[in-house]
């Protein structure tokens, strides 16, 4: 018999043309899909078998376009709402609908997590569907699906996570930075409008040392929100982050001295910034972080201004100290690296870096009061 080979093209689009044994959760979304438009009877099951492929030629015919069979990028725009995007390409959550959606919600059921109806819509049977599997998986428990879930819900090649890997790809080169007499870590931060914890972890250095003049510093690239008003790093520590500081840290019993190291390491105390991958303000809080800790630690809508970042963090930190058993290392790296990382695959050598940087801090980093 003939053999048919899974074809992922991730430049210019995904086809999918995959044999009829051949698994491939995203063509659960192209089945989905086409049942949509009623084309397709079969069963869900993620195999482009003979009737996958007939419907697929059958629904490029009605759209006059070339019935090949692959589920490329015009065919899949000309599928609607549940034709686009890829499943890997977008953070998921309740009250969205997609092609991703539909892959989802398939992975969901083939790992015990019924989601409801398979239909490409994110209801609340998939939110609650997604929140037993994050506990099972002990991830962040907000039914949300960040990279991390997405990930642990399919690690095959065809789930590539387009979108994360081009931007990783896209990134421009660091700037080569020659340190001149006289400048410090954080001068040379505030210049190139990137953050002290970056620049420290991109040349592997400890920030709390002096720099040797005319050494060659990588200078990674950082972006601030649009409209936050300044772009340059505050080096010492503004007023009004240290109120914020001193009051959060009493409220859940942290240590205002390590709160202000991560600060200072994370962005310099500029609540404008935005890391390439989403981490915002003075504690580089993700989008799904701020979501959990608002959800399941404090129970209500936190503003997301100077004051509000700084306590999502430092609420985030104290559960980290309760789930690592008060081992002020491990809630470190699990700030860093993530807590389900940390406890499968142990501390990376970036996080490493990063705690030995943050502890060193600890004791250098003041209030400008």
């Amino acid at each position: 018999m003939r053999r048919f080979t899974v074809l992922v093209v991730l430049a210019g689009g995904l086809l999918l043309a995959a044999p009829a044994a051949a698994y491939n959760p995203q063509i659960a979304g192209l089945q989905v899909a086409l049942r949509a438009h009623g084309l397709y009877k079969g069963p869900i099951d993620g195999i482009q078998g003979v009737g996958t492929r007939k419907a697929v030629r059958t629904f490029q015919r009605h759209a006059k376009l070339k019935p090949d069979g692959l589920a490329g990028p015009a065919t899949r725009t000309a599928l609607g709402r549940l034709g686009r995007p890829l499943y890997g390409t977008r953070v998921l959550h309740r009250g969205l609908a997609g092609w991703d959606v539909s892959v989802l919600q398939f992975l969901l059921q083939r790992h015990g997590f019924v989601p409801g109806r398979v239909d490409g819509h994110f209801g609340r049977a998939t939110e609650k569907a997604v929140k037993r599997y994050q506990h099972f998986a002990r991830l962040t428990r907000d039914g949300v699906v960040g990279r991390r879930t997405a990930s642990a819900l399919c690690s095959v090649r065809a789930c590539a996570f387009a979108k994360f890997s081009a931007a990783r790809r896209a990134k421009p080169s660091p700037t080569i930075h020659r340190v001149k007499p006289g400048e410090t870590l954080t001068g040379i931060a505030a210049r190139y409008h990137t953050t002290l914890g970056a620049l420290a972890r991109a040349n592997r250095l400890d920030p709390s040392r002096f720099l040797l003049a005319g050494a060659r510093l990588k200078v990674p690239v950082a972006r601030t929100v649009a409209g936050s008003g300044t772009t340059s790093l505050v080096i010492r520590q503004p007023t009004h982050v240290g109120h914020a500081i001193e009051q959060w840290s009493r409220h859940y019993g942290v240590d205002p001295r390590l709160v202000r190291a991560i600060g200072w390491m994370e962005s310099g105390y500029n609540n404008g910034l935005t890391s390439s991958y989403g981490a915002a303000g003075i504690m580089q809080v993700t989008a799904e972080t701020w979501s959990y800790v608002e959800t399941f630690l404090i129970g209500r809508t936190v503003p997301h201004d100077a004051s509000g970042n700084v306590r999502v963090g430092t609420a985030y930190l104290a559960q980290l100290f309760k789930e690592f058993g008060g081992n002020e290392r491990l809630a470190l790296a699990a700030y860093a690296q993530g807590p389900y990382s940390v406890r499968k695959r142990g501390l990376l050598n970036e996080t490493k870096q990063y705690v030995a940087n943050v502890l060193a801090l600890k004791q250098r980093v003041y209030t400008s009061r």
